[in-house]
């Protein structure tokens, strides 16, 4: 797990860019990080004395990265197609295709990790936990490989509307990547080349199976 950090936070150091404090590359990987999840689209599930987190994801990659960093912090991670609307997952969360192109919604899978003890902090603390939530870069980079991407105007982090938008904001504001909600609240907006800049040092390089133009600051590498 060292050596990992060490590779990364050299392939950083390589790429010229500087390492933030609390950035993926200089923290070690802790269950505790799915709060990142939790921030987003991800959903926390209780059995008996344990919890496990399940998030829907619209790629692949994303798929790939996830397992590789929630396996990283000590948990088993599995993943599925999904085919239709089964239950657990709102129509809200299933892609549709763009008006007029006539294009197939994407592929969605669930990744998720088995119900495990080692999530009982996060699962006592959640969601009161959220009021006070601190988006270190491990956190981020799991948000960031769930439900990032680009948009018009900056980079945006997907949401789930049912959640608490107003505590998700006042932590990112925390973070010093203050952005705006969109309106339907299904993503929240960084923008301003600063912060995007802070994010792509908290969330650290690029995993291989991440598109260069999807990751923060890969654009620009």
């Amino acid at each position: 797990m060292a050596k990992r950090h060490q590779q990364r936070g050299a392939a950083g150091r390589e790429a010229g860019r500087q390492l933030s404090m609390f950035g993926a590359e200089t923290t070690e990987p802790s269950p505790a990080d799915l709060a990142g999840l939790l921030a987003g689209p991800g959903r926390l599930g209780r059995m008996g004395g344990t919890a496990r987190v399940t998030v829907c994801v619209d790629a692949a990659w994303r798929v790939h990265v996830l397992v590789s960093e929630l396996v990283a912090r000590g948990l088993a991670a599995t993943w599925a197609p999904v085919e239709q609307n089964p239950d657990g997952v709102r129509d809200d969360d299933l892609a549709t295709p763009e008006e007029g192109t006539g294009e197939p919604p994407p592929q969605i899978f669930e990744v998720r990790t088995a119900y495990s003890q080692r999530l009982n902090g996060l699962a006592r603390a959640w969601p009161a936990a959220a009021a006070q939530l601190f988006l270190s870069g491990p956190r981020l980079r799991l948000w960031v490989a769930a439900a990032g991407g680009p948009r018009p105007g900056g980079y945006a982090l997907g949401l789930d509307p049912e959640k608490d938008a107003p505590a998700v904001e006042a932590a990112l504001v925390r973070a010093g990547l203050a952005g705006r909600l969109s309106d339907d609240g299904r993503y929240y907006l960084i923008t301003g080349r600063r912060r995007l800049r802070r994010l792509a040092e908290l969330v650290g390089e690029r995993p291989p199976a991440a598109p260069r133009e999807v990751w923060p600051g890969g654009a620009a590498a």
